[in-house]
């Protein structure tokens, strides 16, 4: 019998005495837990640069400032927003840079192609909106953004597109789509859009294209220097042009003195024709024949006899006169 193990088992209260003790134990860590979670959960913090939605019970509250918050815990939950500006790429990879042929290739106006790249700028206007109105507001961004690029390149010649038009083209996207995001009110806002490169599609229509900004650089400069030559050459023209008018203005006037003076020579002459009108006739007749037939001596014949008379024109021109 010596050999023999003999256990002690506890009794009946020691046992409901130690039960007793780790119901007290457990329950008091259960407490700590609760507590921990309790004062753990009703805080939470909002960083620069972002908003938060609280939601109680399915109704969404935004909070905006940044700072410690308190908030219910279990009942009340948070979803945190990012309102930092975002971008993301139309026409291109971002990573690689390689070509999306289905959102960069476009048809202008004149039915030319041309590839042409976008970025879109954006950010969280409303959080609240941007979390329930819609599944995925960016994809809708997106698809506002293709719509309108398209429309709007599609009403410019390749030309603009490529070249002189981009700030304008820029300009008219950006306008179609901040009307189309307030009436989708997404809670997104387009900060900005930018082309990023546009080119035609294959390297001989781009020579082409290199070639008529070439032409148009030329043009200018030929603009240019008729301009100059214009400016160089129009005052000497109007200089010229005055000195004409000036002297027709003085040929003008000297013609209208002298007709004066053949007025009041005739007048002159009518009044002596009036009082000697066959002495007048005469002198004026031999006046007349002395400036056509200068130095030529005249035959005057009296037709009473038949012998003809050479008279000298002189002699009767001042015995005329006198």
């Amino acid at each position: 019998m010596s050999g023999r193990v003999v256990y002690d088992f506890p009794s009946g209260n020691e046992v409901k005495d130690f039960f007793k003790k780790f119901r007290k134990f457990a329950l008091f860590i259960i407490v700590l837990v609760v507590l921990a979670i309790i004062g753990f959960g009703s805080f939470y913090t909002i960083k620069e640069q972002e908003q938060v939605v609280i939601t109680t019970f399915g109704k969404a509250k935004a909070v905006t400032e940044a700072g410690l918050h308190l908030k219910i815990p279990v009942i009340q939950k948070i979803h945190r927003v990012d309102t930092t500006i975002k971008g993301f790429p139309i026409g291109y990879e971002e990573a690689t840079n390689r070509t999306i042929e289905s959102e960069a290739v476009m048809i202008t106006k004149d039915f030319n192609f041309v590839n042409v790249d976008f970025f879109v700028e954006y950010k969280v206007s409303d959080p609240i909106k941007y979390l329930y109105a819609s599944s995925d507001p960016v994809i809708i961004l997106k698809n506002i953004a293709q719509s309108n690029i398209r429309s709007t390149v599609g009403s410019y010649d390749v030309d603009s597109v490529i070249t002189s038009g981009k700030y304008e083209i820029q300009s008219k996207i950006k306008e179609k789509i901040l009307e189309d995001l307030m009436n989708h009110d997404i809670g997104l806002m387009l900060v900005n859009i930018t082309i990023q490169d546009s080119e035609p599609p294959t390297e001989e229509v781009m020579e082409a294209f290199k070639s008529v900004e070439t032409a148009k650089q030329g043009k200018d400069t030929a603009i240019n220097n008729a301009k100059k030559y214009r400016n160089e050459k129009l005052p000497q023209a109007l200089a010229e042009v005055d000195k004409i008018l000036q002297q027709a203005e003085s040929t003008k006037t000297k013609r209208i003195n002298e007709a004066h003076a053949e007025v009041a020579r005739f007048n002159e002459m009518y009044e002596e024709y009036i009082k000697y009108p066959l002495i007048t006739k005469k002198r004026m007749y031999y006046e007349a024949m002395e400036d056509i037939l200068p130095g030529v001596k005249v035959i005057i014949d009296s037709g009473e006899s038949e012998v003809n008379k050479f008279l000298p024109l002189e002699p009767l021109v001042e015995g005329g006169s006198n």
